[in-house]
């Protein structure tokens, strides 16, 4: 009995020693995303520079077309009456208190009213065109990233899997895993950093090119109705 006594306490072991050792034997291993991005190289220092400049392209040509859609509605009704009224530095003053396209289109309008009406439907629409380009700036950038990101991705994929095959002859007999895992994390890393940077590139490019052609819409709109207005006759 003292010999079964004795082994139950020096040999086996308690049962909080046995808790404690299977709380420290699974304790999880984390990986944050900036130690996920490291493990791609030189290849994610490429995609991060493209996603803060698609960044930087989207909030600055989105605030741009924040201001050339906003609009007074009454814009054009008070050009229409300086027009009818012959008060034409009143008009061209307006247009220049009035920062968006519209007000410079029109106001190009304006400086050539004694010409005809063909000559200043042509111009207003040539600085309409004017300004519809540089609304655009930037945006073949942004497009460049959404579909160059996937593809320097994809490169990221080809090395790392060249570099994993090259580990892997130079190991011989002795293959283990963490002999490849570089490599691996190489391949795979930058794909999902490509896509990830490509996919979102894309939508802000839509999302802006939409932007875009309201503000054409805008244009063509104001452009009949300004020449209507040249077309009616003064009260």
């Amino acid at each position: 009995m003292t010999q079964l006594l004795y082994i139950q306490a020096h040999l086996v072991p308690s049962t909080e020693a046995v808790a404690d050792t299977a709380a420290v034997s699974v304790e999880p291993v984390s990986l944050n995303v900036i130690d996920l991005a490291c493990q791609g190289g030189w290849i994610m220092v490429v995609l991060l520079l493209m996603s803060i400049y698609a960044v930087y392209i989207f909030v600055e040509r989105s605030l741009a077309l924040r201001r050339a859609i906003h609009e007074d509605k009454s814009f054009m009704d008070r050009i229409k009456d300086y027009i009818h009224s012959g008060n034409i530095e009143s008009a061209r003053q307006l247009c220049r208190s009035v920062d968006n396209p519209v007000a410079r289109m029109v106001e190009k309008g304006i400086s050539r009213i004694g010409r005809p009406l063909n000559d200043i439907n042509t111009t207003v629409e040539n600085v309409g065109n004017i300004e519809v380009s540089r609304l655009e700036k930037g945006l073949a950038g942004l497009a460049s990233v959404s579909g160059g990101a996937p593809m320097i991705g994809f490169l990221g994929t080809v090395t790392g899997m060249i570099q994993a095959f090259f580990e892997m002859a130079n190991a011989g007999n002795n293959i283990e895993v963490s002999t490849l895992a570089g490599g691996i994390y190489t391949a795979l890393v930058t794909t999902v950093g490509g896509l990830a940077v490509g996919i979102v590139a894309y939508f802000a490019y839509n999302y802006l090119v939409a932007r875009v052609e309201k503000v054409v819409f805008i244009l063509e709109a104001r452009t009949l109705e300004f020449m209507d207005v040249l077309n009616e006759p003064a009260n």
